[in-house]
């Protein structure tokens, strides 16, 4: 408990494996594609008095001692005992979005991604600000899968793509736990929108 206190009072990094991992701050690109999504999700959650939306000041607690701080977590109405308190998220939060950043990029990847998964978050969202995609992952039977990659093409790409495969771009991405939400990829990825 002593470390989750002093955790709360100096909130610059995460715990992994017992160790403290320090992050830099966000850059701007990567705090709007946040807000961006947070706006999207806030919205939705209120209209419907569904659930709560967290930015990356919010601490997640797991039951192995693992602290995160996500870029974005969602609770839905029916899990928010693990708000207990109100001081921070106690278990697995409903939804995960991590923006790649070159100083948490393989962590977002590989141990974010396993510990998302063993501790039971439905869905977890990659959001790579370089290549403009969403990699979307769902929990299934425990494990996650790729659900889909949603990629934001430029003109010249998509000028270059036959009409069927025009067809078949996406330019929205679901959130799977907020039924009848979509967020347009060039809201997610354009300044001034």
């Amino acid at each position: 408990m002593e470390i989750i206190n002093e955790h709360l009072l100096y909130p610059s990094y995460e715990i992994i494996g017992g160790e403290k991992i320090m992050s830099p701050a966000p850059n701007l690109d990567h705090s709007d594609i946040i807000s961006r999504i947070c706006g999207c999700i806030f919205n939705h959650l209120m209209k419907n008095r569904s659930g709560y939306v967290y930015t990356d000041n919010a601490d997640v607690h797991f039951s192995d001692g693992t602290i995160f701080r996500p870029d974005l977590s969602v609770v839905l109405k029916s899990n928010e005992k693990i708000l207990a308190g109100r001081k921070a998220i106690f278990g697995a939060p409903d939804m995960v979005v991590e923006v790649l950043s070159y100083s948490t990029r393989k962590r977002d990847l590989t141990i974010k991604k396993d510990t998302y998964e063993a501790q039971g978050v439905r869905e977890y969202w990659i959001v790579d600000p370089w290549g403009k995609k969403v990699l979307v992952y769902l929990l299934r039977d425990g494990k996650y899968f790729l659900d889909d990659t949603y990629i934001l093409l430029d003109e010249k790409d998509f000028a270059a793509l036959d009409d069927e495969e025009k067809a078949e771009v996406k330019t929205e991405v679901p959130v799977s736990i907020l039924e009848g939400l979509n967020i347009p990829l060039e809201f997610i990825f354009s300044w001034g929108w």
